[in-house]
């Protein structure tokens, strides 16, 4: 039988093989990876003239949306509050700054391997402004993902950063707190931003754990925001 402290540097070394190998991609090395990830189906070409996300681009009326494709619309300030269609982003109410915010997914009918975006489970929310024109977009790695699936969430940063260009992005990275801590001796708390001719995009990513969290369980994820600056 194994003994505590046997359990634990056993965990310990899962943790760090899951870790060890993402850690050292660069966004340089990740552009192979964005480019054979995120295609014409997942996020927009480089030049963002095409479309942010399978078919939806900023700047679209949220009428011109196909419903086939997309579940579980909801109002993101409310789960419990669910839409049959895109037509109904007036039901959920303006957040500050004044955008309508949808959660969906992807159709299990047409994406049987769920709501994925570059090989990431993701949860998805669509920004609508007064006017009914998609004003922004946000993408993010789901935390109930399994472990398996999740531990490369951070990465996904990466890749977008890679997806919309390596150039004039504007970066910050934290240093741990009294509350957090490594994870495998990795520690990740940037944030990116970058603003071209009609866009404003936030990269956010984290990896490190709580003092509260088992070995197993850490903070683990990407956040992508991009709005839309102007016509």
């Amino acid at each position: 039988m194994m003994h505590r402290g046997q359990r634990l540097i056993a965990t310990s070394v899962f943790i760090l093989s899951l870790l060890v190998t993402p850690a050292m991609i660069t966004p340089a090395a990740a552009q192979n990876l964005a480019g054979k990830d995120l295609g014409a189906k997942d996020l927009g070409a480089k030049d963002l003239g095409g479309n942010d996300l399978r078919d939806i681009r900023l700047g679209k009326p949220v009428t011109d949306l196909p419903d086939a494709g997309y579940v579980n619309f909801a109002c993101a300030s409310d789960s419990g509050k669910t839409l049959t269609t895109w037509l109904g982003w007036r039901d959920c109410p303006a957040d500050a700054l004044g955008f309508h915010a949808i959660k969906f997914g992807y159709d299990p009918a047409t994406s049987p391997d769920g709501t994925i975006v570059a090989g990431h489970p993701a949860v998805l929310t669509l920004l609508v402004d007064n006017a009914g024109t998609v004003s922004g977009l946000r993408i993010e790695t789901d935390p109930k993902a399994r472990l398996y699936l999740r531990k490369k969430a951070f990465l996904f940063g990466i890749q977008v950063r890679s997806r919309y260009g390596l150039d004039d992005w504007s970066c910050t990275q934290a240093q741990p707190n009294a509350g957090e801590q490594p994870v495998g001796g990795v520690y990740v708390k940037e944030r990116c931003t970058k603003t071209t001719h009609d866009r404003s995009i936030v990269v956010e990513r984290n990896l490190f754990r709580r003092p509260d969290q088992d070995m197993k369980n850490f903070v683990d994820e990407t956040r992508m925001t991009i709005l839309r600056t102007k016509d």
